[in-house]
């Protein structure tokens, strides 16, 4: 089984037509959350194209105002044509206001939109299985939140508001032609084909090249966290080379996808622009030659409508070269979306059960449900059918009944497994690398849910019936990788519980053993810890792990290789601390040093997903069986 950055991701989605358009609806719909913002910046975008359109127009009537009267002696002339430029002006500032409005809108848009998809995508990954982030790339799933919605913000940001304006102004610019003169449009519309052909073909080559670009971009990423995650054990075994020659390949894949993508991309606005400069020469021509002809009417007229044209049709070259252009982010945004979406998709963690954990106080031999922190837990049951609810004291009485479990399918690592835990038992698992020990606190858990044949039971209560998060609050887990979050060293501690007053963060500190390095810090317990803790030893790290674990003070706790970073005679000295924590509780030890586990009420020795023996430190050295032989292979010394 795969874990964090060294998993295996999935293979990249390949989108076919038909994807592309759910995919784009489907974040059309997402935009549909900001309808108001959307429907403005669509107006505005209107009203803007619409008032440049009519100002192109109105530009006619004063170019042949001007060529009517400007040879008379009409004192009024200069007045006209002070009155129609001031139209034309307030024309053009309706225009450019409304269009600085669909900036601003679109990029309070752009940016709403993602942060509240982010937001989504954060909340929706906290309720994912274990088996999410086992079976995938970190980095991988990082590019979800940085790479991939940074191409739907481009398309939010640039595409969406240049589409809109390019598809109104095409529009009103067609409209404007057909009304000046239908002959010259058909002129226009025959290298508007033409174009529209070069657009199809070149955006059809380009389209596939920039879904591959997002994958192999989430590619690197996700090799390059690996390895900047993993920089020690490279240098250890001197691997430098190796990694630089994969990260090289991968880069190298990338830049083939990116060169084809970017080739056809920037091949198609040279020639656009070389036929819209055709297309300009061809309209001059053709309207000379009608204006010659007499069918653009009288000379004044024609020559009016000949220079409105080619303005006109410079105009319509330029939005639609923009929608080519937009075509790319387009695609590239549905490549991001369609990768965003997935991970949206992920099955959530199934959680069927419905009896909770409550704080409690005891009365009486009743069990009383209460707000306040007591120290005492209860079961909360509640019974539909009777319309009644029972409480159970939370004990920490801990049954696996004929538990089967496999990662894949076919390929099993617990066979069959039978334990129990009574309340306040210390249980150590031990056994060789992959017997299937953390499984089995795994499963505890619920990190990966069992058969319907098999069964495990919480104070005789079965687990799948408990909510996963009363399970879980019930037990504290200390893993052999520890995991520190930016902030302080008391921030980290209070991660156990948030409330946590100083007094009881230096309880748990003093429990740990962990009070003669903390005060040695600059800044004692408020010592800012940043990228996990890099400026502690891995020991010192499992310190304050540890005082964590003891200042959430469950009813459970599972110890997983907890001390196995750290030195001997600080072991000891945590053992201690551990046993004070560990009184009146039920713990489950994971270790491989077996000195570690000689005072535990029961040793399970598990080999390939069996427990073949059980006993304490005593009766199994009696058995001479393999606790015998592993315990005396390690201590040959004694």
């Amino acid at each position: 089984m795969a874990h964090g950055g060294m998993g295996k991701g999935k293979g990249p989605a390949r989108l076919n037509l038909k994807d592309s358009w759910t995919v784009f609806k489907r974040l059309f719909k997402e935009i549909g959350n900001f309808r108001t913002h959307a429907i403005i910046v669509a107006v505005t975008i209107i009203i803007h194209a619409v008032m440049y359109a009519v100002a192109t127009m109105y530009l006619k009537e004063i170019l042949s105002f001007i060529f009517d009267r400007a040879l008379t002696n009409d004192p009024e002339r200069f007045i006209g044509l002070a009155k129609m430029m001031g139209v034309l002006i307030a024309l053009y500032l309706v225009s450019v206001i409304s269009l600085t409005i669909a900036a601003r809108l679109t990029l309070t848009l752009s940016t709403s939109m993602l942060c509240e998809l982010r937001i989504k995508m954060f909340k929706h990954m906290q309720n994912l299985p274990v088996s999410y982030f086992d079976n995938n790339l970190r980095g991988d799933i990082m590019s979800r939140y940085t790479n991939d919605t940074d191409a739907i913000r481009e398309l939010l940001s640039n595409g969406f508001k240049e589409l809109i304006h390019a598809t109104v102004i095409i529009i009103s610019v067609f409209v404007s032609m057909l009304v000046l003169s239908p002959l010259l449009t058909l002129v226009v519309v025959g290298s508007l084909v033409i174009i529209g052909i070069l657009v199809v073909i070149f955006t059809s080559k380009t389209g596939k090249y920039f879904i591959r670009i997002q994958e192999e971009t989430a590619s690197v990423n996700g090799y390059a966290e690996e390895y900047v995650s993993g920089q020690k054990v490279v240098k250890v075994f001197c691997h430098e080379d190796v990694i630089i020659k994969g990260f090289e390949e991968k880069s190298q894949g990338l830049r083939k996808m990116g060169t084809k993508g970017h080739t056809y991309s920037h091949m198609l606005m040279p020639l656009l622009g070389n036929i819209s400069y055709i297309n300009y020469a061809t309209v001059a021509m053709s309207g000379a030659a009608l204006a010659i002809h007499g069918y653009l009417g009288p000379i004044t007229g024609a020559i009016a409508t000949i220079t409105m044209f080619l303005q006109l049709s410079r105009q319509v070259s330029r939005p639609v070269t923009i929608v080519s252009q937009q075509f790319n982010s387009v695609m590239m945004a549905i490549a991001g979306a369609k990768r965003i979406f997935d991970m949206l998709d992920e099955p959530v963690e199934a959680d069927e059960g419905y009896v909770s954990l409550v704080n409690c106080e005891a009365r009486c031999d009743e069990i009383k449900e209460c707000e306040e922190r007591t120290g005492r837990w209860a079961w909360k049951h509640p019974h539909k059918q009777l319309g009644t609810t029972t409480y159970k004291p939370l004990d920490g009485d801990i049954v696996f009944e004929n538990v089967n479990f496999s990662y894949v399918e076919g390929k099993p690592v617990l066979k069959n497994v039978n334990l129990y835990a009574k309340p306040g038992q210390m249980i150590a698992l031990v056994g060789a690398t992959g017997a299937g020990k953390t499984t089995i606190t795994n499963l505890i858990n619920r990190f990966y849910d069992i058969p319907e044949d098999s069964k495990i039971r919480y104070d005789g209560i079965n687990i799948k019936k408990i909510k996963k998060a009363d399970l879980r609050k019930s037990m504290a887990m200390v893993l052999q990788d520890t995991h520190l979050f930016t902030g302080t060293v008391r921030e980290n501690i209070r991660y156990g519980k948030l409330d946590a007053t100083d007094e009881e963060v230096e309880a748990a500190v003093e429990i740990a053993n962990a009070t003669s390095f903390i005060s040695h810090l600059p800044e004692g317990l408020d010592t800012m810890l940043t990228a996990d803790g890099s400026n502690l030893s891995q020991g010192q790290r499992q310190l304050i792990n540890i005082a964590r674990a003891a200042i959430a003070d469950p009813p459970v706790l599972v110890l997983d290789e907890a001390t196995s970073s750290i030195d001997t005679r600080t072991e000891a000295v945590i053992q201690q601390g551990l046993a004070q924590l560990m009184e009146g509780k039920t713990v489950f030890v994971i270790a491989h040093r077996l000195s570690t586990v000689r005072n535990a009420d029961a040793i399970l020795v598990i080999e390939n997903g069996e427990i073949i023996e059980r006993g304490n430190h005593e009766d199994l050295l009696a058995q001479k069986g393999k606790y015998y032989e592993l315990f005396t292979g390690l201590y040959t010394w004694e």
